[in-house]
């Protein structure tokens, strides 16, 4: 006899029912697949659900169940992937009315391949804006994504349909895309984890036109699920040349060993960031305090930058221009006007611009390194306010504040290529999530993981009600 609510397990949750025998991975997907069908119209979480594939999938991992011989370590747990990310027989249209969806699908991201191959039941794509290149999720192709929470706020974005789904219960896994805190930003505003690993601890094909700031990472309802998935994520592809060599990391090693004698700076605006919201500030100093007593050594100290939102935005700007020639005048011409005026921006910076700040983004990057030897991990707010309104397309003149301005805590370690965690920290009064940031130094995804569960431990994940 399955659990009342498969939908409410997270994935280790589901495994050990698949395990014992308690639900089958039939239940949970045909659980999934029921509530999505609910739910979603209120959300619009997803722009692809597949009910035929996902069971055959099903049907096919509860066999393997059954003769106690489990595919992989994710085998029979639904899954989405965010529609940036190509997946084999589905299209995928980067939440773009210029790309012809009657074309073959027959390739694989190395991110949906190391799922497949490890038994995820893919059940769909999730929502994105055009290209992924905002930090909301609204597209002229899919409409307006909402946050479980309350549906008149945004999810945030990029993987604004990846973190509502999984915040929702419509899946307990999913992958997103980081170019700025599109991992991240949505993770916090929608009250689940959202990881950003070490760039070319995941390898991507192809690569992004936004360049090396870009990262793929679980969104999950746990940190022990993001730690699963990393585990599938991070194998090898040749495919990606800037990946990182191969280390079989068993990223749930370890998982539960706590913050004791960890160095932690507590960083509440990074020096620069002027309009943290008073309750989000309030929650991250107790989840700070919570920290400490778990036994972490924390000093409250800025890593000493300024705001590098001109680095970070030029260098997305530029990524756009060059997308954006990529592309017919007539297909410029159905464009998002979010990315059109970014293109525009970017065709403005000359390559001696575009050197200059790749120069500074060199420095940001020694200077973090050079800080972080000083520190295990760093601490700070995940995003400088809570949900906001959620609106259709081209709502304010295109700056580089406007963007990413709101923020200030998650582009810098794009550009610095650390990884970084949100796991959720509170609510504000009107009941929004708020997200809590663990910054490690490079290649330490494992202590990220760490602190994140210890963090989860005291203060475990809430969800939505819908």
């Amino acid at each position: 006899m399955s659990p009342t609510d498969l939908t409410a397990c997270t994935a280790v949750e589901l495994i050990e029912h698949f395990r014992s025998g308690t639900a089958s991975p039939v239940e949970a997907t045909e659980a999934v697949l029921d509530r999505i069908a609910r739910v979603d119209p209120q959300l619009n979480a997803f722009c692809l659900v597949d009910r035929e594939r996902g069971l055959a999938a099903a049907r096919e991992s509860t066999s393997r169940w059954h003769r106690h011989e489990p595919g992989g370590p994710l085998d029979g747990v639904p899954t989405s992937i965010k529609d940036l990310i190509l997946t084999t027989g589905w299209p995928t249209l980067r939440g773009s009315r210029t790309i012809d969806p009657d074309q073959p699908w027959e390739v694989d991201a190395p991110a949906t391949a190391r799922l497949r191959e490890a038994g995820a039941v893919l059940i769909g794509k999730t929502t994105t804006p055009e290209f992924g290149c905002k930090g909301e999720t609204n597209s002229i192709l899919t409409g307006i994504s909402r946050n479980p929470w309350d549906t008149s706020k945004t999810t945030g974005g990029s993987s604004g349909g990846t973190a509502a789904a999984v915040a929702a219960g419509l899946g307990p896994l999913s992958i997103g895309t980081d170019g700025a805190g599109s991992v991240r930003i949505p993770a916090a505003f929608c009250g689940n984890v959202g990881l950003k690993p070490s760039f070319g601890r995941v390898p991507a094909f192809p690569l992004s036109p936004f360049g090396t700031v870009a990262h793929l990472g679980p969104h999950t309802m746990s940190v022990a699920d993001a730690a699963l998935m990393m585990n599938v994520l991070s194998r090898p592809d040749p495919r990606d040349w800037t990946s990182l060599q191969y280390e079989p990391i068993d990223f749930t090693d370890g998982l539960d060993d706590g913050v004791l004698g960890l160095r932690i700076a507590f960083s509440p605006t990074l020096g620069y960031a002027r309009h943290v919201h008073p309750e989000v500030a309030a929650a991250v100093v107790a989840a700070v305090a919570e920290l400490e007593m778990a036994g972490a050594i924390v000093d409250a100290i800025d890593p000493g930058f300024a705001d590098p939102l001109e680095i970070s935005t030029g260098l997305w700007f530029t990524g756009a221009w060059t997308l954006w020639n990529t592309l017919t005048p007539g297909q410029q011409a159905i464009t998002d006007p979010d990315f059109a005026a970014q293109a525009a921006i970017g065709s403005g910076l000359s390559s001696l611009d575009v050197q200059r700040l790749n120069a500074r983004r060199g420095e940001l990057g020694s200077l973090m390194r050079q800080f972080m030897t000083h520190y295990d991990l760093l601490v700070t707010p995940s995003v400088a306010i809570p949900a906001f309104e959620a609106r259709p397309t081209a709502q304010e003149p295109m700056t580089a504040e406007s963007m990413l301005g709101w923020t200030p805590f998650s582009y810098p370690f794009n550009l610095t290529q650390q990884p970084a965690i949100t796991v959720p920290c509170g609510l504000t009064g009107a009941g929004l999530p708020i997200g809590l940031q663990i910054v490690g130094p490079m290649f330490g995804d494992a202590i990220v993981l760490r602190a994140a569960r210890a963090y989860e431990q005291r203060r475990p994940v809430l969800r939505p009600v819908l």
